[in-house]
């Protein structure tokens, strides 16, 4: 859903004034199963309504939820299954979480007319008859009007609220600079099998049991916001209700996402933690103004810091993602600048890398030879007298056969760029023979041209690529103090050792799939392999696959575990268990 302009404090009232404050709230998702799978319940709002929970407004088609109210914290004494130590421990609270479960279950009898209670020592949540159902509804307004309490109606009834039966699912925070601001704790439970659900009416006009994957196809025309969007791509990866509590029951790590706001063609929208912009919105936009986009925007020049600019190439494919970035770090004293991966021989790219540099390019540094990333330097040498420095591959296949560096790289050295700017050159094959990263030591930042990508693993093709020694590079990034990867492709990335650790993981198990390959079929060609180790991979990317393939086999036959066979591949060594 886009931002509307009137939800987001002007600039000017955030100069005078703080963000507000977010307000405590809870949600919960009411699941139940069908002959077609999971449906959950979505309530819409009145148009012209309050904001829900995370700040959905009229209209919008929402989980039952809203604010904690301080009458939560009262009803301690009637709750089962859960006590306040528990229930903060699960939410990372010193104390006060079990006021999170008593509104969830509040806000969902107040809107819904599901209550989660039960008879002291009964397994089963209440089912009122006729008669008793009416006497229970009529609760529901004083509640929401804050003239009655949830704890006396147990005292009322006899019964205690049945806390065990909502686990908690997710933890989602308003954007600053909002006008409206809520710190929502979300948590699901199966509807209660003998309770029909009626939405009070007035604040919620309409209720809809939807299975998730079509309440996702029609997320325009429900308003869906961002929460509600994500929770249901959550829940449409279940068939039952019971495998999905059993998944939100197991130990899992529940961070605190709070979306940021960035720019695309449509406007303004929310960014969530799964999207590539999102640490990079994180890092420059932190307040959540809007000011930065969300997609590459090839020509244009990027501030990431003081002394960092980005400038993307138009060279767009699945092989470059959305470009090739082309960096300019530097400024200091004298504002002299250093590019970073020059990019592709394409004119208007030099043009735009010229513009946007501050001041005077002194220096010009290729990650690798590959025809994306160094044949720029030639044209931007010509109009910046720059100095180029990189190293030559070993092998002249899809290499950049007019590079000539100035200066040859070996892996070590330092360029200081002014004081307080310095780079740290690190050799790292594997992608290509002369592949080289480079650190930025005042901010951790390290430039990794192939090396590490966003959102994909980088081709490795024999005989300039060497999958044994990628991995080892990778290993050896891992004894760096990293905060940040600057990618060849890409968004900046946060988090550099889950980003290596990840990229070894998925190498080793690709590994482990050319074994199972080799063991099951005895000896096998590449192609009759290739349809086994990248089953997961379109079909259309089997030819750049078939070359990573190869480095594994290589790596595999230089460790002697592997045999090139004539016919094929086979394991070395007598064949394995089926």
């Amino acid at each position: 859903m886009l931002i509307q302009p009137a939800s987001i404090v002007t600039a000017a009232a955030a100069a005078a004034a703080a963000p507000p404050a977010p307000r405590a709230a809870a949600s919960l998702v009411v699941v139940r199963d069908t002959a077609v799978g999971i449906e959950v319940l979505l309530l819409r709002r009145a148009e012209g309504g309050g904001a829900g929970a995370v700040g959905g407004g009229g209209g919008v088609w929402v989980f039952p939820g809203g604010v904690v109210d301080d009458a939560d914290a009262d009803a301690h004494h009637c709750c089962a299954g859960l006590d306040d130590a528990q229930a903060s421990a699960a939410l990372g609270l010193a104390q006060g979480g079990l006021a999170y479960w008593v509104a969830a279950v509040r806000e969902c009898f107040e809107e819904a007319g599901l209550l989660y209670a039960q008879v002291p020592g009964a397994d089963a949540l209440i089912a009122p008859a006729d008669e008793a159902a009416e006497r229970l509804a009529a609760w529901r307004a004083p509640l929401h009007r804050g003239e009655r309490t949830l704890a006396q109606l147990c005292a009322a009834a006899g019964w205690q609220l049945a806390l065990d039966r909502l686990v908690y699912l997710s933890h989602w925070l308003t954007p600053p600079l909002r006008i409206k601001r809520f710190d929502t704790r979300f948590f699901v439970a199966a509807a209660p099998p003998a309770q029909p659900a009626r939405c009070d009416g007035v604040e919620l006009l309409e209720q809809r049991w939807l299975r998730p994957a079509d309440a996702l196809a029609q997320a325009e025309a429900l308003r869906l916001m961002t929460p509600t969007r994500k929770t249901l791509e959550a829940l449409a990866r279940f068939d039952r209700v019971e495998a999905l509590l059993a998944w939100a029951r197991a130990p899992r790590e529940i961070v605190c996402i709070m979306p940021m706001i960035g720019r695309d063609r449509d406007g303004l929208r929310p960014v969530t933690p799964d999207e590539p912009a999102y640490a990079e919105l994180a890092r420059v936009d932190p307040q959540c103004r809007g000011s930065h986009a969300c997609a590459i925007e090839p020509g244009r020049a990027v501030p990431l810091s003081a002394q960092l600019l980005r400038v993307t190439a138009a060279n767009g494919s699945v092989m470059t993602g959305p470009g090739t970035n082309t960096y300019l770090l530097g400024g200091g004293p004298d504002n002299a600048w250093a590019v970073i991966d020059p990019g592709p021989d394409d004119p208007a790219h030099v043009q735009a890398v010229l513009a946007a540099a501050p001041g005077p390019i002194r220096w010009i540094f290729a990650t690798h030879t590959h025809l994306d990333h160094s044949p720029a330097a030639a044209a931007l040498q010509r109009a910046s007298g720059a100095r180029v420095l990189g190293r030559r591959p070993a092998h002249p296949e899809w290499q950049d056969a007019g590079f000539a560096p100035d200066v040859e790289l070996a892996g070590g050295e330092r360029f200081e760029l002014h004081r307080g700017c310095t780079l740290h050159v690190i050799h790292t094959p594997g992608h290509a023979s002369n592949h080289l990263c480079f650190l930025y030591e005042q901010e951790r930042l390290l430039f990794t041209g192939d090396h590490v990508m966003q959102q994909s693993s980088v081709v490795i093709n024999p005989p300039d690529g060497d999958m044994a020694a990628y991995l080892d590079a990778l290993r050896a990034l891992l004894a760096l103090e990293l905060d940040w990867l600057a990618p060849g492709h890409g968004f900046l990335m946060a988090q550099p050792r889950r980003a290596l650790e990840a990229l070894i993981a998925h190498r080793l198990r690709r590994e482990a799939k050319v074994v199972d390959a080799l063991r099951a079929l005895g000896e096998a060609d590449a192609p009759a392999l290739l349809a086994r180790v990248y089953d997961d991979v379109p079909q259309r990317l089997h030819g750049v696959a078939l070359r990573s393939l190869r480095a594994h086999l290589i790596k595999l036959e230089r460790e002697g575990r592997a045999l090139a066979r004539p016919a094929g591949w086979a394991l070395a060594g007598p064949p394995g268990p089926p």
